[in-house]
């Protein structure tokens, strides 16, 4: 491996609930990554220069007893999503309705509501938001990660609630630490796009947009997912100083159910193209 190669570092950071134990997650995800890159990119890639940062351990006593196992995609199944006129119109209706449905959400006071609804439904994200001690250690693993590695190129892979993370991680980097630098944010399965997220993002920042340490910032989403139901954050984060703005881009997420787990992110055609130019 040549001096370039070895300068290069992919950071995980896993979504909500409970998971299995560090190295397994951490193993499955490669796993993953490295059957998109023979299957889509016909590369001969055994392993990847790989750090997953785990935040399951500090939320849940014990590591998930039966966790949804990685497992090879079925023959056909890794497909490039085909983009239609539909969603040229879908897109359009929402980039306009969207800031529409912000603001109404805003004057009915939703808020409250999503409150309630995040505490039901999506506790980690709910806790992370009211415990500060929970906000500090989950946004510390990551911080670290990347300080600690700050004389590599990297690649911040996030999935779920781990773009939470890390976008705030990215930001409070950006003030304190200006001269860090990510060549590539990638956000997959993301709820960055919910008004309640992006309300608690304005309490500690003026303005929504990308991380100024952030070169490039590509968003991963399937229609299907319900957790990224908002499949167009282009619309809601404006450009950074020197011009970064995400592009979003749809896939299809082979894993079945909602369509949300990572390891079906991990190995579309379109990541596998982002990560092959990376490595």
């Amino acid at each position: 491996m040549s001096a370039n190669e070895s300068s290069k570092l992919i950071i995980g950071v896993h979504g909500l609930a409970n998971k299995p134990e560090e190295k397994i997650l951490a193993e499955w995800w490669e796993k993953s990554m490295i059957e998109g890159l023979q299957k889509n990119s016909r590369l001969s890639v055994t392993s990847l220069d790989f750090l997953s940062v785990h935040w399951a351990d500090f939320m849940y006593p014990n590591p998930d007893p039966k966790p949804d196992a990685y497992r090879e995609a079925k023959s056909g199944n890794l497909k490039y999503y085909k983009d239609g006129w539909l969603d040229y119109i879908r897109s359009r209706v929402l980039d306009v309705g969207g800031d529409f449905l912000d603001f109404i959400k805003d004057k009915l006071e939703m808020d409250k509501t999503a409150e309630k609804v995040l505490k039901k439904k999506l506790p980690d994200l709910y806790r992370y938001y009211k415990e500060e001690a929970i906000r500090k250690e989950l946004r510390g693993r990551l911080t670290k990660a990347i300080i600690d590695n700050r004389d590599k190129r990297l690649m911040l892979v996030a999935h779920s609630m781990g773009s939470i993370i890390a976008y705030d991680v990215l930001r409070e980097l950006g003030r304190d630490n200006p001269n860090l630098s990510v060549e590539h944010f990638v956000t997959i399965g993301s709820p960055l796009g919910l008004p309640h997220v992006k309300h608690m993002i304005l309490k500690e920042s003026p303005i929504i947009r990308t991380p100024s340490i952030v070169k490039k910032w590509t968003n991963f989403a399937d229609r299907r997912d319900p957790v990224a139901l908002d499949i167009h954050l282009r619309d809601d984060y404006e450009e950074n100083y020197a011009g970064v703005k995400v592009k979003d881009d749809l896939v299809m997420n082979d894993w079945g159910d909602i369509n949300h787990k990572s390891y079906g992110y991990l190995r579309t055609p379109e990541f596998s193209d982002v990560l092959k130019t990376f490595i």
